[in-house]
């Protein structure tokens, strides 16, 4: 058996097309979505992906602000710029890239942002109507994994999908998605033990555990679906994921690629979130003229 290969690529640029439509209504009715993202300090991999944001904004013809601090700015002072970003009508979705200078708090930055242009979708208010069902904004990579199951054409309600990874950021949020969608989630974990025996009983197989090539095929299920969400950078400047790709691919029914997966998949959902909390904004009467 050999996997076959979920292009995020492929499916990110679909979403993107079909995006445009709603861009140009709203821009007609005088509301240009607008995306501020806030870079403090130099992480080389922090500018790679706030570039990678702006460039997809303005090819989209969205309006993008991108507000570049340096390292030892205080939380005050990050704090004071979110606080105008909030009260900007030509901004719909503010972004602080994470991982902030340990002199930050990252709860104090995510938890300023109003739920209303959270486009992260980290903040409490946000995270808590997740958790209910409610209406609210998504976390960009759980619900990318989500959008690629489904346009893949892969099923979820019955199943049993297995998260690798409790992160606030991936593998709690996308476990109540999963659950969203009917499927029988269990979540693991570094204290998981015989952490292979349970991913091996995964239909739907999530791995977010932040540890380079951790999952072989040991772990997964002859026909299961494996979704890769990790990102790393060999001694050698190639890129894998938290699975061992080669190996587990001669066992998986379906496999996403690292690089061309998830990734993709983050970038254009945080276009669908911006676009959506515009969309909210003009219809609130409280969107302001791009």
């Amino acid at each position: 058996m050999t996997a076959t290969w979920l292009s995020g690529t492929k499916i990110a640029k679909e979403i993107r097309e079909s995006l445009r439509p709603e861009i140009e209504r709203l821009t007609k009715a005088g509301v240009q979505p607008g995306l501020a993202v806030v870079l403090v300090g130099d992480d080389p991999a922090s500018q790679v992906y706030v570039n990678k944001k702006a460039k997809t904004c303005l090819e989209l013809g969205m309006h993008s602000e991108v507000y570049r601090l340096p390292a030892e700015t205080e939380e005050a002072e990050l704090l004071g710029l979110i606080d105008r970003l909030n009260r900007d009508d030509r901004i719909h979705g503010i972004l602080v890239q994470l991982p902030l200078p340990k002199h930050i708090k990252e709860k104090n930055v995510i938890d300023a942002i109003h739920p209303s242009k959270d486009v992260d979708g980290f903040h409490p208010v946000n995270v808590g109507n997740l958790a209910i069902g409610d209406d609210c904004l998504l976390p960009c990579t759980p619900a990318g994994v989500i959008e690629m199951l489904k346009r893949g054409g892969i099923e979820i309600a019955g199943k049993h999908a297995v998260v690798v990874g409790r992160s606030n950021i991936v593998g709690k949020p996308v476990a109540l998605l999963l659950l969203r969608e009917h499927a029988t989630v269990t979540i693991t974990h570094s204290r998981t033990p015989d952490l292979a025996s349970i991913t091996r009983q995964a239909d739907i197989l999530v791995v977010a555990a932040g540890k380079p090539e951790l999952i072989d095929r040991t772990y997964v299920k002859p026909g299961a679906v494996v979704v890769d969400v990790g990102i790393h950078r060999r001694e050698d400047g190639t890129l894998c994921g938290d699975v061992k790709a080669d190996d587990v691919a001669e066992t998986a029914g379906v496999l996403t690629p690292v690089p061309g997966g998830v990734g993709p998949m983050t970038i254009v959902m945080l276009m669908k979130n911006t676009v959506e909390a515009a969309g909210r904004a003009l219809a609130s009467g409280k969107a302001g003229r791009g």
